[in-house]
C-alpha cells in the first residue's frame, strides 16, 4: 500500500490518498479492509474509492461524498491504470466544501499518480 497524507488542507477538512494493486472485487474489499485497520483512516468521514479491474470493468464507491468516485474513474481510465485501487480520504471539518472537494479528490489522485505511478 502506497500512501500520502496532508495532500489537501481545506476549512478544517484533511485529505490523504492510499493505493494499491487490486484485481478483483476481493482484492478490493481486502485493500479497504487493511486500510481501515488503522484507526485513523476508519474514523474518516468518506474514504471514496475507484479501481478499473483488467478486465476493463470500473469499480467504484462513493462512501457518502457522492460523485467522487466517478471522478476517480475517469482519471484511472485517463491515465489508462488498470488493477490499481486508489482510495481518497476524507476527514469532514465542520464546513461544506461544495463542488470544491471534487477538485480536491483530483488533486490527490493525481499527486498518488505522479508519486506511485509514474
Amino acid at each position: 500500500m502506497h500512501q500520502l497524507t496532508g495532500i489537501v488542507s481545506d476549512r478544517g477538512s484533511k485529505y490523504a490518498v492510499s493505493g494499491g494493486p487490486a484485481a478483483s472485487r476481493e482484492e478490493v474489499d481486502a485493500f479497504l479492509k487493511e486500510l481501515k485497520q488503522a484507526k485513523k483512516f476508519a474514523k474518516a468521514t468518506h474514504n471514496t474509492w475507484a479501481v478499473l479491474l483488467p478486465d476493463g470493468t470500473p469499480l467504484k464507491g462513493d462512501d457518502g461524498e457522492a460523485g467522487a468516485g466517478m471522478v476517480i474513474v475517469r482519471m484511472l481510465e485517463r491515465a489508462e491504470l488498470i488493477g490499481q485501487i486508489i482510495v481518497v480520504t476524507r476527514w469532514y471539518g465542520g464546513k461544506h466544501l461544495g463542488g470544491d472537494r471534487f477538485r480536491h479528490v483530483q488533486t490527490c489522485v493525481d499527486a498518488w499518480l505522479a508519486e506511485f505511478a509514474g
